[in-house]
């Protein structure tokens, strides 16, 4: 019954002359169990505008963007300095010395802005002094981020890549099962209580299905993730 809605729209698309980028969706769409776009509160379904929820680590190959952080979420971490404070109280901070490792990854939020390189690479931290700089060495959480701003569509909404990683003698390769782990120890901790210069937050969190095929098709490292997406709200306290 979806998948004969889906051939409809399609050819009510091709009819009306939609956009090639909103049809592409759709036919991709078609042939997998993926839920059709909806209107969403608090972000944008990349995929209305040609965006998906992998980034491109490669022009073909990706990482799941398996965490959003809904608009609907304290005003403050949507902005730049409040997120970097946000993710401070939940295990994370910057690059160790402020020096980039690895891949400059892209992202397509659908946004208007086309593939845009990661806006934030943040590290598990181990420790109060250089504890991101262990993590750069020994492996472990981290997350890139882009912020759904574009020319087209501004929801403010923060997506995440979350995976955890091997040591720095395996080129940082994302362990077993590694994209599933990374994001559930994220969710976590951000539904836990966590607070950062006297801020406290407390994260609910919507897991959806449908958006992300799950499997390794497509996937950086062919590495199987199980398709989940954590919605998170983050609320002040």
């Amino acid at each position: 019954m979806v998948k004969s809605g889906v051939i409809l729209l399609v050819l009510a698309a091709s009819a009306l002359a939609l956009p090639t980028r909103f049809m592409d969706t759709l036919q991709s769409i078609f042939w997998t169990t993926l839920d059709l776009p909806r209107v969403e509160i608090g972000w944008t379904d990349p995929r209305l505008n040609g965006g998906r929820f992998l980034d491109f680590t490669t022009p073909r190959y990706g990482e799941p963007l398996n965490v959003i952080i809904s608009n609907q979420s304290d005003p403050f971490i949507l902005t730049d300095a409040g997120f970097r404070l946000y993710y401070k109280s939940i295990g994370f901070s910057e690059e160790c010395l402020g020096l980039h490792y690895g891949h400059v990854h892209k992202a397509d939020l659908g946004d208007g802005d086309g593939r845009k390189s990661e806006h934030i690479l943040a590290r598990q931290h181990y420790f109060s002094k250089w504890g991101t700089c262990w993590e750069s060495i020994a492996g472990g959480n981290h997350f890139r981020a882009w912020k759904q701003n574009g020319s087209e569509i501004d929801t403010g909404a923060w997506f995440l890549a979350v995976s955890k990683e091997m040591d720095s003698t395996k080129n940082h390769m994302i362990i077993p099962d590694g994209y599933n782990i990374g994001r559930d120890l994220l969710v976590e901790a951000a539904t836990s209580v966590s607070h950062w210069n006297g801020k406290w937050w407390q994260a609910d969190v919507e897991w959806r299905r449908g958006l992300l095929e799950p499997g390794y098709k497509d996937i950086n490292h062919a590495i199987a993730q199980d398709g989940r997406i954590a919605i998170l709200t983050v609320n002040r306290l």
